[in-house]
């Protein structure tokens, strides 16, 4: 590909009144309007004064900024610009909108939690976001009936010392700390049903109880009151808090658990001919070691969880242990530090599923797979949070809840086009479905976009079009 012209022949000029950047946006807002965002913020936001006046327009104002690309305050000055004014009304300006957040208390972060979501609620009424794919078999594994809702922590970095609550974690990075947590359920994609913001200096199981239980309530009402739900965590949230919210919740838990005296006295129960070997899918690197493991066994022992601690707190359920060879074994005993076992690396995690649901095998392959959620933090972070745009903390809170509302619609949207897409990142979702130049045109008080001709994702992008443009009704919020 090159030029047609010499730059001497071509040139440029911003004057086109009519042209938007972003003609993706008519229908993820039209969507958005239909699982009544702007409806849920008037009733349930009170921002006092005016900068909490039209909260309803502000936030639809913030979320559709990012659904668009904004990671900044700044950024939000995308809606404003060419034709956007003719198909979106009230779109509101960079400094009005972070006057709005920067309003924000800490009850007001946790108002705007609720309307997160019922709007997930909504939208998953309208859309395929929580159905399963077709390409999951009604005769698959066992493990694809549980709808699985895993919990993590991820330092978002910061930069400068303006900003509320950073500071240094367990990552050694300055920064603030998010704390998500996600489901999905067999052949669908993940969503996110809780999140909080906390100090960057924060212990990752700090506020982790109340997250798991607002998360498993969310997962109840968005799923069949009978569909199981699996926790996943891994040793950070291995806590009576975490865990009994989510046995109260009614869901199963998978942590993993730190390797202490009781669960290495545990382990070292488990009969030599108990164990059964496993074949990774894909070879692991193994960092102590330096090689790659493509080999492991498993086996699983009972275990009471939180038995130092009073009864009311003792959970019974598995303890379902990995191990891999030790190939530093030998060097580590000749060095003097011996070990209470020579040829191996154990990794265990506590488990209340049911065994004639999941075996031992099954069990520990669907623990594995928990590290799903670090692909929602990272989409997040090439998205709306690559930056946390405010020096004030709540705004920086509600900058996070806006961020999880943007991709939760994004992938609703997608949802309705094409399998492949509805996979996809964010950012792909993005490129080829909403930063989709159009020309906006008015006859007969009619408005018409024209796009790109030959556009390669037209297909998706129209279905997505026809669909919102007659949605079923949403659910019930």
């Amino acid at each position: 590909m090159k030029l047609s012209h010499t730059s001497r022949a071509t040139s440029a000029v911003f004057d086109d009144p009519n042209l938007v950047s972003a003609g993706g946006l008519v229908p993820v807002l039209a969507l958005a309007e239909s699982a009544g965002l702007r409806d849920l913020a008037d009733q349930h936001l009170t921002v006092p004064g005016d900068k909490g006046a039209n909260a309803g327009l502000k936030v639809a104002s913030l979320v559709g900024g990012m659904v668009a690309g904004a990671d900044s305050i700044d950024d939000m000055a995308l809606l404003r610009h060419g034709g956007m004014g003719r198909v979106f009304a009230r779109a509101y300006a960079p400094s009005t909108l972070g006057s709005f957040l920067r309003a924000f208390t800490f009850g007001h972060v946790r108002q705007l939690d609720a309307i997160a979501s019922r709007f997930l609620i909504a939208l998953a009424g309208l859309t395929e976001l929580l159905r399963p794919s077709a390409e999951v078999s009604p005769d698959a594994d066992a493990s694809a009936d549980y709808a699985l809702l895993d919990v993590d922590d991820t330092i978002i970095e910061v930069h400068g010392h303006a900003k509320q609550g950073a500071g240094f974690g367990y990552s050694g990075v300055r920064g603030l700390n998010a704390l998500l947590a996600t489901l999905t359920i067999a052949g669908a994609v993940p969503v996110i049903v809780a999140q909080r913001l906390r100090k960057g200096s924060t212990g990752s199981p700090r506020g982790a109880k109340r997250l798991v239980g607002d998360a498993v309530r969310t997962a109840r009402r968005l799923l069949d009151k009978s569909h199981p739900v699996l926790v996943r965590m891994d040793s950070a949230f291995y806590g009576r808090g975490p865990v009994h919210a989510a046995l109260k919740g009614g869901a199963a838990v998978s942590v993993t658990v730190r390797m202490d005296k009781r669960v290495k006295a545990a382990i070292a129960t488990i009969d030599d001919d108990a164990w059964t070997t496993i074949e990774y899918t894909d070879a692991v690197f193994d960092e102590a070691s330096g090689r790659w493991v493509s080999r492991a066994e498993v086996a699983e022992i009972g275990f009471t969880a939180f038995a130092a601690q009073k009864k009311t707190d003792h959970v019974p359920g598995r303890l379902v242990v990995r191990r891999i060879p030790d190939f530093n074994a030998e060097k580590n005993k000749a060095a003097g530090q011996d070990t209470l076992f020579d040829t191996w690396r154990f990794h265990a995690f506590f488990t209340t599923t049911d065994a004639d649901v999941l075996d031992t095998v099954a069990a520990d392959a669907i623990h594995r797979h928990h590290a799903v959620i670090e692909q929602v933090h990272a989409d997040l972070k090439h998205a709306a949070l690559a930056h946390l745009p405010s020096g004030v903390f709540t705004a920086n809170a509600a900058w996070l809840v806006l961020a999880v509302m943007a991709f939760n619609l994004t992938r609703a949207a997608a949802s309705l086009t094409h399998p492949q897409i509805a996979k996809a990142t964010t950012a792909t979702i993005r490129r080829k479905l909403i930063t989709v130049p159009a020309r906006v045109a008015t006859s007969a008080r009619r408005v018409t976009l024209h796009l790109p001709q030959a556009w390669p994702w037209e297909t998706a992008w129209t279905a997505l079009f026809d669909r919102v443009s007659d949605p079923p009704p949403a659910l019930a919020a």
